[in-house]
């Protein structure tokens, strides 16, 4: 690793993930010599998969920054989502919580506690253990989880089965998390200029449509052979199917007005003159896999009242990223930083 030269000007990241070159030189630099690790750090792949004899383990870490609404709910359901993508089931879940000094009670840590182990009963998740720390170095309450799982070999979700020719599907909608956040954050300031009903609607979004893609992805892959499947987060849908293509090494042919947007989505995202292509949008799920499978996939999942739209297809890698949006494609990037950190 090349130190940081003490003459080199800094030039400070805005708020968010790592830029995209940076991330990628430092996983560069990583050299895996466990040869359990079946995948390990790359871009596009939120969860390691370890070779544990009959099964893989499937392992994950998110922290929960946005917001301090439900932090115990947001912490176990984003985990599981990364685990479930895989094709796999969660089943264990550990927590560090950090809550600042000055401003923290046993109610506070109590509620927290309890949200985590009753979204983890939702789940059939056990919490098997974590750390709790109050610290004068955040100035609000900080979750970060780890999820494990296991699947079977055969079963076994990766990018790797991906080729040109497959569908891309979305389940619900983009920016469920989005619209939930803005709506407990920004609803009261903004009830001047949205309707309340509107913005009690978006309130519950937590759980209607929801955060947790497990049952989506879980049914996709019992249905049929899936190729491939990513849950949009920090960044929102653009930046998912950004990383996608980068996993899966190949082009994508999206179009964006087949892209759903919820009607408070969309007024929220007027309103703040942001794009709900760069909201955070746990909620959604997208799978790729071969253009015969998608009407059984997608009879699954309306068995179990989740929607799914066709967005776009899997295209040679040399013919590059675009998105449709009105008229014309462009090229589809990654957002520098979520749409949601301008606001908040």
């Amino acid at each position: 690793m090349c130190p940081i030269r003490e003459d080199e000007p800094m030039t400070p990241f805005a708020t968010g993930k790592l830029p995209p070159d940076t991330l990628a030189k430092l996983l560069q630099e990583i050299d895996c010599r466990d040869t359990r690790v079946t995948i390990g750090p790359r871009i596009g792949e939120d969860a390691a998969v370890l070779d544990m004899g009959d099964r893989y383990l499937i392992v994950t870490t998110d922290p929960i920054t946005f917001t301090e609404t439900r932090l115990g709910w947001y912490g176990v359901n984003i985990n599981a989502n990364d685990v479930a993508v895989k094709g796999a089931e969660p089943r264990w879940f550990m927590a560090t919580l950090l809550v600042p000094t000055g401003k923290s009670d046993e109610a506070l840590v109590k509620g927290i506690f309890d949200d985590i182990l009753a979204s983890c009963h939702r789940l059939d998740v056990s919490l098997i253990g974590g750390h709790t720390e109050i610290t004068s170095r955040v100035d609000q309450p900080i979750l970060i989880g780890q999820m494990m799982g296991e699947v079977g070999k055969d079963d076994l979700v990766t990018m790797e089965r991906v080729t040109p020719g497959d569908t891309v599907l979305l389940t619900q909608g983009i920016a469920i998390e989005g619209t939930a956040i803005l709506a407990s954050e920004k609803g009261g300031e903004l009830s001047s200029r949205i309707d309340t009903d509107l913005i009690d609607r978006a309130k519950k979004f937590h759980d209607d449509p929801g955060i947790s893609v497990v049952k989506a992805a879980l049914t996709a892959s019992r249905a049929a052979r899936i190729h491939g499947m990513h849950d949009p987060t920090e960044g929102g849908i653009a930046t998912a199917l950004w990383e996608l293509g980068q996993a899966a090494r190949c082009g994508l042919r999206i179009d964006g007005n087949s892209i759903p947007i919820f009607p408070e989505t969309r007024a929220f995202c007027d309103v703040l003159s942001i794009d709900p292509l760069g909201l955070i949008s746990s909620g959604a799920l997208l799978i790729v896999l071969d253009a015969q499978n998608v009407n059984t996939v997608r009879r699954a999942l309306g068995s179990v009242h989740i929607p799914c739209q066709s967005i776009g297809k899997i295209v040679r890698k040399e013919e590059g990223l675009t998105i449709r949006r009105g008229e014309a494609y462009e090229p589809l990037e990654p957002f520098e930083r979520d749409e949601l950190a301008k606001v908040l």
